[in-house]
């Protein structure tokens, strides 16, 4: 009997979890302008649509980055994913290291 209200608790607990995770979703949603690339294909990186699609994720991805951060990355130098690697790189990086050890693994394009 005691087996069943120690299942009983943890569903509960689980679904309250899946609630609140959810409710986080929700309010931490992406910005209108990645809502209209989603589910889209992209011919290749020559396609237009995917040319802004990377605009888009480097100039929203250079704000996030100074403002969690402080660090100041030009849209221009990197790729939205190079952005995205260099973000990560930046969250494990110890309050000793510099940014600039981490920015020497990802090459600068014009």
């Amino acid at each position: 009997m005691k087996s069943i209200w120690i299942f009983l608790i943890l569903i509960i607990i689980f679904c309250f979890g899946v609630n609140v995770s959810n409710a986080e979703a929700k309010r931490k949603s992406f910005s209108p302008q990645f809502i209209s690339f989603h589910g889209k294909f992209f011919t290749g990186i020559q396609d237009p649509e995917f040319i802004d699609y990377d605009l888009t994720l480097r100039n929203y991805l250079t704000k996030r980055i100074i403002k969690r951060f402080g660090f100041i990355l030009d849209p221009k130098t990197y790729s939205g994913f190079d952005l995205l690697e260099i973000e990560s790189l930046f969250k494990c990086k110890k309050s000793a290291e510099p940014f600039e050890i981490f920015l020497k693994m990802f090459p600068k394009t014009p």
